[in-house]
């Protein structure tokens, strides 16, 4: 709220696009949280998913929505910028199709319970200003693909991860 009263107050035109768990190939020597939340389904570390759903957006569609609502004059508020939400049970799946040789869980770590629902959303606003966004398989894909080819990714303060290929 801050932010909107001081671009009123100054004058300014303020445009927010506004990213979910972001991933897709790597730039950053270390791993943030969006990576850290994939990497838990390939070392090991994770035995069973949880029963909660995430919205996923590819890192080049979010650099890409930021253009757009850049070069764009008639661009104002928010962007909601998600291409879909996932069940971490549909996440976990999508995985094992494309990497069936790492120990993906396939268990749900709460099974008595029903399975929660995706929420809704919009991502109308940047749909309208030309985004096509990438689905979330490919970005998973990429994610991996990205580890893969990392020596050694490590978390910033955090020693070397077990993540090997």
């Amino acid at each position: 709220m801050a932010a909107w009263e001081e671009a009123k107050d100054k004058g300014v035109d303020l445009v927010v696009v506004n990213p979910v768990l972001v991933m897709g190939p790597l730039l950053q020597p270390t791993l943030n949280a969006s990576i850290v939340h994939i990497l838990k389904y390939l070392n090991g570390s994770a035995k069973t998913y949880a029963n909660s759903v995430q919205a996923y957006v590819d890192v080049k569609d979010v650099a890409l929505a930021h253009i757009l609502v850049y070069k764009t004059p008639v661009a104002s508020g928010r962007y909601l910028c998600a291409e879909s939400v996932l069940h971490r049970g549909d996440v976990v799946k999508i995985l094992g199709k494309f990497f069936p040789e790492y120990p993906i869980p396939t268990k749900c770590k709460d099974e008595t319970k029903p399975r929660v629902k995706p929420y809704k959303f919009s991502n109308q606003k940047l749909k309208d200003l030309g985004l096509e966004f990438t689905p979330v398989r490919h970005s998973l894909y990429d994610t991996v693909k990205s580890l893969r080819h990392r020596k050694e990714p490590t978390r910033e303060g955090s020693p070397p991860n077990t993540f090997t290929t």
